[in-house]
C-alpha cells in the first residue's frame, strides 16, 4: 500500500513538473508573439518622427556650440555668418542647417565654406503656423545630439545676425549652466485648448519666443518627447486667415482656438518637466515687433526687418545696451545674466535683410567685446 502511495506521489510529480513545463514554454510563446505585435506596429508606423539618440555624453576636447538653422532654402546671410566663424575655433562649434527637402548647400549655393554639405538629409516641408516647425526643430536636435561634444545648441532663422565676435558668444553662452528659453504665462490669449488637458494642464501652459539657446539634457528632454508634441500636433493649430468667399463660415472659422505652436511647445514642454528652475527665462535673440493689420488677419504683432538705411552703428548700440526684459502678464522684469554677472541681453537680432548685414559687417559693429567682463565674478 505505501509503495502503491509513493509511485502515486512520483507520477504526480513528474505530471506537475511536465505542466511547469509546457506553461512556461506557452508562456515565452506568448511574450515572443506580444513583442513581434509591438514591432510590426512600430514598423507600419513608420512615418511618425521618432528620433533616435546616441545617449553617450563621453567626449574628448572642448565642449561645442551647436548652431541650428532653421531656413527656408538657402542662408542669405550666409557671408556675415562666415566672418563670424572665421573668427572662432572649428573645435568650438557644429552647424547644422533644416532647408527645404532635397536642397544643398555647396559652392553653388552658398558664399561660406563652413555651410557646405551641412544641411539635413531627412528634413521636412515646413508651414508657418504648423507642427511641422516644431518637428523641425526636434530634427535639428536630433541630428546634433548625436556628436557628444555638442553641450550648447542655439536655434537661429535665415535673417538672424550676430551682434558680437564669436568669442564673446562662445564664452557669454557656455558661461551659463543654464538653457536661456523666453517663457512666460499666456494669460490674455486664447490659444490654450481645454482638450489638451490632463496631458497639458493650463497651468504649465507657456508662451514665448522660439529662438532658444539649451543645454544638452533640455535638449534631450525635446528630442525624446512623444506624448506632448503629439497634443500639440492635435490641438495647437493656427486659425485660418479671414476669407471674404466663405462669408459667414469666417465667424464660426474665428471662433476655433488661433495656437502657433512654435510659440508654445518647448516653453510648456520644459515646465512640465518641472525644469524652468534650470532656465534663463528669456531669449538671446532681439526682435523689434510692430503692430499692422492686412485685409485677411485682425492686428496682430509683426517682426520688424531692418534695412541698410537702419542698421546703423547707433541703432545697434542701442540693441546692445538692453540690460532687462519686462513680462507684463507675471508682472517680472528678466535681469539679463549669465553665471550670476550682469550682461547684455541679446547675442543675435533679427530680422535683417542683405543691406542691413552688409553694413554691420562693413561698420564693423560685430565688434570685439573682452570677455574679461564674462569673468568679473569668477575670478
Amino acid at each position: 500500500m505505501a509503495a502503491r502511495t509513493v509511485k502515486r506521489r512520483h507520477v504526480a510529480s513528474r505530471l506537475s513538473c511536465k505542466m511547469l513545463i509546457l506553461f512556461s514554454v506557452s508562456l515565452f510563446c506568448v511574450v515572443v508573439l506580444v513583442a513581434a505585435a509591438i514591432f510590426t506596429l512600430h514598423s507600419n508606423n513608420s512615418n511618425s518622427f521618432k528620433p533616435l539618440i546616441r545617449i553617450s555624453r563621453v567626449f574628448h576636447g572642448p565642449p561645442k556650440i551647436a548652431f541650428l538653422f532653421l531656413v527656408r532654402r538657402n542662408i542669405p546671410l550666409d557671408f556675415l555668418w562666415g566672418a563670424f566663424f572665421q573668427n572662432g575655433d572649428v573645435s568650438n562649434f557644429s552647424i547644422y542647417v533644416h532647408s527645404s527637402p532635397g536642397f544643398v548647400l555647396d559652392d553653388s549655393t552658398s558664399r561660406s565654406h563652413f555651410f557646405y554639405g551641412r544641411q539635413l538629409t531627412n528634413s521636412i516641408q515646413v508651414s508657418w503656423g504648423e507642427s511641422s516647425m516644431i518637428q523641425a526643430e526636434r530634427l535639428l536636435l536630433s541630428a546634433a545630439l548625436e556628436d557628444p561634444a555638442n553641450q550648447r545648441f542655439v536655434l537661429l532663422s535665415d535673417s538672424c545676425v550676430p551682434m558680437y565676435n564669436f568669442s564673446y558668444v562662445y564664452n557669454y553662452i557656455m558661461l551659463s549652466p543654464r538653457s536661456f528659453v523666453d517663457s512666460f504665462l499666456d494669460a490674455k490669449e486664447g490659444r490654450y485648448n481645454p482638450n489638451m488637458s490632463p496631458k497639458i494642464p493650463r497651468e504649465k501652459w507657456r508662451k514665448g519666443s522660439q529662438w532658444f539657446t539649451l543645454v544638452r539634457r533640455h535638449a534631450e528632454v525635446i528630442v525624446d518627447d512623444d506624448v506632448i508634441f503629439s497634443t500639440f500636433k492635435r490641438y495647437c493649430k493656427r486659425r485660418p486667415p479671414i476669407d471674404t468667399r466663405k462669408g459667414k463660415l469666417n465667424l464660426q472659422l474665428q471662433k476655433q482656438h488661433n495656437c502657433i505652436p512654435d510659440e508654445h511647445y518647448v516653453q510648456t514642454l520644459l515646465a512640465l518637466h518641472g525644469l524652468e528652475g534650470e532656465l534663463e527665462r528669456r531669449t538671446l535673440t532681439y526682435t523689434l515687433w510692430n503692430q499692422s493689420a492686412t485685409k485677411t488677419d485682425n492686428k496682430g504683432w509683426h517682426p520688424f526687418t531692418f534695412s541698410y538705411a537702419n542698421a546703423s552703428p547707433r541703432r545697434m548700440k542701442e540693441i546692445k545696451g538692453i540690460n532687462h526684459v519686462y513680462y507684463e502678464t507675471e508682472y517680472r522684469i528678466e535681469w539679463c545674466r549669465t553665471n550670476s554677472t550682469f550682461v547684455p541681453c541679446f547675442l543675435f537680432a533679427r530680422k535683417f535683410s542683405k543691406g542691413a548685414a552688409m553694413r554691420l559687417l562693413s561698420d564693423g559693429v560685430i565688434d570685439q567685446l573682452e570677455v574679461s567682463a564674462l569673468l568679473g565674478n569668477t575670478q
